[in-house]
């Protein structure tokens, strides 16, 4: 029974259009559940959003009658806008980041010149998580890992056996997620993973995105602390700090800016809300010229 208890089940949802991962993480049939980084589809052209993708997690938490305690975010994605209102609206549970993104949203309320009332100070969500505190997700003991590097705010989740890394590692032949956004920082990234990569080497890791090498092999998602150890291709056991720097700040020196950025991060930073309509009852988002 105590093996049970420690093992977690994951399923994995992946949006095509954004080369995101998704999860639904429970401890049984009937039990509990937390959901891990969603969708919302967004569509740039029309500026149209809909919940096509995060309608699929529903479908799947009331078939297996869980009850939805958490809906996690690892970081303010800047790739994709979070569903994570509607499926409260759908399904109860509370919205979790980790305390950092109040440094995130200080950062962007400046960026975007958010209106007044907008408040730096993480209250748009249910709870903000420490490094180092623990929950539970039904019978599942999950921990929060403070990962730093890729943004100032970012979290990893330990529910169960099940490690939830975010941006922070990609699957070992993508190797690491990029450091180049503000508050970022490569040297922080490589600390961030060497203390994840201290787990045991059987702990399952799931990753928030995938790029597969072109002709090579499909979508990915689950690898392991032994498997990133022996393979990631940035971040294996035995590359030094410095010379990991070096290849992260030229890899970052050639990426082009996220597509979504600039709807992903006004939309995140608010734990997934629109910004208040305005006097004619529209929603807009901005977008900044020459600032990003």
């Amino acid at each position: 029974m105590a093996h049970e208890e420690h093992c977690a089940r994951v399923q994995p949802f992946l949006d095509r259009d954004t080369e995101t991962w998704s999860y639904v993480v429970y401890d049984r049939e009937g039990g509990s559940a937390a959901i891990v980084d969603s969708v919302l589809n967004f569509d740039s052209a029309s500026g149209r959003t809909s919940s096509r993708g995060a309608e699929e997690l529903v479908s799947f938490i009331q078939e297996k009658d869980l009850t939805l305690e958490w809906i996690l975010e690892t970081h303010a994605h800047a790739d994709h806008l979070s569903a994570a209102p509607f499926l409260r609206q759908q399904l109860g549970g509370r919205i979790g980041i980790g305390e950092h993104i109040c440094q995130v949203q200080k950062i962007f309320r400046d960026v975007f010149n958010l209106e007044r009332e907008f408040l730096a100070d993480g209250s748009q969500f249910d709870h903000l998580f420490k490094d180092g505190e623990t929950f539970q997700v039904g019978k599942l003991t999950a921990k929060v890992i403070y990962s730093p590097g890729h943004t100032p705010a970012d979290m990893a989740w330990l529910i169960g056996d099940a490690l939830f890394v975010g941006d922070t590692l990609f699957m070992p032949d993508v190797g690491s997620a990029r450091c180049d956004f503000p508050g970022g920082d490569a040297s922080e990234l490589y600390r961030s993973v060497r203390k994840i990569l201290s787990l045991p080497d059987q702990t399952r890791m799931f990753m928030c995105h995938d790029y597969p090498p072109k002709g090579k092999r499909g979508y990915q998602c689950e690898t392991s602390v032994g498997e990133q150890r022996r393979e990631n291709i940035h971040l294996r056991d035995g590359v030094a700090e410095e010379d990991f720097v070096v290849v992260r700040r030229k890899r970052d020196a050639t990426l082009s800016v996220p597509r979504l950025i600039v709807p992903s991060v006004q939309v995140n930073i608010r734990a997934g809300q629109m910004p208040p309509a305005e006097s004619n009852g529209t929603v807009y988002l901005k977008v900044p010229l020459n600032q990003l």
